[in-house]
């Protein structure tokens, strides 16, 4: 589990207005490309690195459920999810109760990068 690159590809895409367009109109190839340049990212990030198979589908399906089993930053998860769902197809109030809904039965995961 690369938590690491996870959180940063969270952060990027709800960061930036254009990166989040981008997302949201091709999620698989805003991975891909979001991939080669974190493989080798210009100071002030650290070494680069990758996602997993299961991470990189999770990002590309915004399967939050999985992303927070994962561990994912619960804070970077929060505004990543409510900047590619809301308002369309969700408010954030259904969104907040479907991020409820799927992560009550799971352990709370490791959090740490």
């Amino acid at each position: 589990m690369s938590r690491y690159m996870v959180n940063k590809f969270l952060w990027e895409v709800e960061s930036d207005n254009e990166s989040l367009a981008s997302f949201k109109h091709d999620p698989a190839g805003f991975v891909a490309d979001w991939e080669l340049g974190a493989a080798t990212p210009q100071p002030p990030y650290p070494a680069g690195g990758s996602l997993t198979a299961a991470e990189r589908q999770a990002c590309i399906a915004v399967d939050y459920a999985a992303l927070y089993s994962m561990g994912a930053h619960p804070y970077l998860l929060w505004h990543f999810i409510r900047a590619v769902l809301v308002p369309d197809p969700m408010t954030v109030a259904e969104l907040s109760e479907a991020l409820k809904r799927a992560i009550a039965p799971l352990d709370r995961p490791d959090f740490t990068t």
